[in-house]
């Protein structure tokens, strides 16, 4: 940590990838919690698991929504934690922000935060108890946060965008 955070030196250039992946994503440093940014949209993150039977069958599970998994944890608790609050959201934004809108990832900070989202769902998804699983998918739907006052009509919101990530090897999970 202290090669992180001190000026640029010999030691820290030279390791800085070591050091970088043992620092990202957990002690994450970032001036929001001086000026904060509030969010604009709402996203509903959404994940489905399979598994490939031994006869070469794949079973596939419907559709859960983590997001509400986080939102429950929350609301239910009188003193939320900033993890169950915001791990969800931050390994997206770190998603978008390595990736782009190609799902490719292209530097190893990429993979790095592929690999934590995908632990993330994986986690979440073996809490279910549903079944064994090798492989998850993610859902990403964003809504936009409807402006304060009086309400216009009664119509659902339409999504800003919908995506549809790829299939992600997991270690097995379930029992």
């Amino acid at each position: 940590m202290f090669l992180h955070v001190a000026p640029a030196n010999t030691v820290s250039k030279r390791y800085s990838p070591l050091i970088n992946a043992w620092v990202y994503p957990f002690f994450e440093q970032n001036w929001r919690l001086f000026a904060p940014d509030p969010e604009s949209v709402n996203r509903q993150i959404l994940a489905r698991t399979a598994h490939t039977g031994s006869d070469g069958s794949v079973q596939v599970s419907p559709w859960f929504d983590l997001t509400a998994v986080d939102r429950s944890a929350v609301v239910h608790d009188p003193f939320p934690s900033h993890t169950a609050q915001n791990m969800l959201r931050r390994a997206w934004a770190g998603y978008v922000d390595s990736h782009g809108g190609d799902d490719k990832a292209r530097t190893e900070r990429a993979l790095m935060m592929q690999k934590y989202l995908s632990n993330i769902a994986a986690d979440r998804a073996a809490a279910r108890k549903d079944g064994t699983f090798d492989f998850i998918q993610l859902r990403v739907v964003t809504l936009p946060i409807p402006a304060a006052g009086p309400a216009v009509g009664d119509r659902p919101r339409t999504p800003v965008e919908s995506r549809l990530l790829p299939w992600w090897k997991v270690s097995r999970h379930g029992n």
